[in-house]
């Protein structure tokens, strides 16, 4: 008996999404920083990923579901690496020694 593929390849996602949950609420707050700068760095090869579904296709038909996707994708993902570096520029300037006034 044979295991259909679709069946899986949801088991697989539904195994890193509770894997993902764990390691992440498991990291001590002083490792955040860090975590949020790799998830950065995933969300910049999900934007290569995206140019290059949104540029796929030909030239004639632009409004194709993959173009439209891979538009979506640039942005959202662009919104969460610009997010990411500010989230993690905040919490920089928190372990920064305080200047003392005299």
């Amino acid at each position: 008996m044979e295991i259909d593929p679709f069946i899986f390849r949801l088991s697989i996602f539904i195994l890193s999404i509770f894997i993902g949950y764990y390691v992440v609420w498991s990291v001590t707050p002083s490792l955040h920083t860090p975590l949020m700068s790799v998830t950065n760095a995933i969300s910049s090869v999900i934007i290569v990923g995206a140019i290059i579904a949104g540029l796929s296709g030909s030239i004639d038909n632009v409004f194709t579901i993959s173009n439209i996707l891979g538009f979506l994708a640039i942005s959202l993902a662009a919104i969460n690496i610009f997010g990411g570096f500010l989230v993690t520029q905040r919490m920089l300037q928190m372990y920064k020694k305080k200047k003392k006034d005299k």
